[in-house]
């Protein structure tokens, strides 16, 4: 896929331009019924940039996006969420007609400029899930959805008053509070797959903490540890902190803790001479992070095996 082509769409009515569509009727926001999109264009692959924020329900889709290798309990509906800024690809199937059902919502960042959602909407972790991460909603959910959807569709193309802004970010707002919560089910639904992903990620820190990888390379990141278990940053920390209450660094933090207690308790290696095994430049980070972890010192700790 690497022969794609990178296309930025800056605007809302630049979209609409592209995709073959009437000029919005307002600049800043847009709300599609995906049924009315019958044009795509080129048929090569091709990697999309957003300056905006886009909020997709689809089903019965046959353009080509990835969504990685997993089998799926909820195949009805898929939600995704782009933020601005967000490289996704697609890919047309050029011996079929282009079908889709479903909506599409576009935000740019201006629409909510003055509003409580400008900070908030980018606290929302899915905005920064890659796309085979997608939402599976079941029959009910998609329902619920579908019906805030419409709902911004209908004050969109109502004629615009001073209520209007108002209106649509309260419904927005609604929609993406049910979109966490929807996210949380399929953490809880999804467990087998789940807990596989956190039997890998042990597996993953036991072998980075006992090779010299630390010495050489220091504490993994968050960035590595995703990468390695091909999930992006944002969603792991989201379904570790589901499952465990902890995000993706604070199990670093707690592999890293076990390893120098086992380091302080079993050899002779100064307290300096661990911390640099662990992958520290300076011991005082060591023994500040080790204090911060276990209400001792590390000299504490080793003095209470002897």
């Amino acid at each position: 896929m690497s022969n794609k082509q990178l296309h930025r769409i800056k605007t809302i009515s630049e979209y609409h331009r592209v995709m073959g569509l009437p000029k919005p009727e307002h600049p800043l926001i847009s709300v599609l019924n995906l049924e009315t999109i019958t044009y795509f264009p080129g048929n090569e692959p091709m990697s999309l940039v957003f300056d905006f924020y886009s909020i997709s329900l689809k089903r019965n889709y046959n353009a080509k996006i990835k969504y990685g290798q997993q089998e799926y309990d909820f195949d009805e509906g898929i939600m995704f969420f782009i933020s601005p800024g967000q490289v996704f690809g697609i890919e047309v199937n050029k011996d079929e007609k282009l079908k889709r059902s479903g909506w599409i919502l576009l935000i740019h960042p201006d629409f909510l400029w003055g509003t409580p959602l400008a900070k908030k909407i980018k606290q929302y972790d899915y905005f920064s899930y890659a796309v085979h991460e997608a939402l599976f909603l079941s029959e009910k959910e998609e329902a619920t959805i579908t019906g805030i959807m419409q709902n911004i569709g209908q004050e969109y193309h109502s004629n615009i008053d001073k209520f209007s802004q108002d209106v649509i970010i309260a419904q927005l707002e609604l929609l993406l509070t049910y979109s966490e919560r929807f996210y949380h089910r399929q953490f809880i639904t999804r467990k087998i797959t789940n807990h596989h992903i956190l039997d890998r990620l042990e597996d993953i820190l036991t072998e980075y903490f006992n090779s010299d990888t630390l010495t050489k390379k220091g504490l993994p990141t968050v960035q590595h540890i995703a990468e390695t278990l091909n999930v992006s940053p944002g969603y792991l920390s989201g379904l570790l902190k589901m499952l465990t209450g902890q995000s993706t660094q604070q199990h670093i933090h707690d592999k890293l803790i076990e390893k120098a207690k086992e380091k302080l308790s079993v050899t002779d290696l100064s307290v300096s001479e661990i911390a640099y095994e662990l992958g520290f430049e300076h011991p005082q980070s060591f023994s500040k992070l080790f204090k911060t972890k276990t209400n001792v010192s590390p000299l504490e700790f080793r003095q209470s095996f002897n």
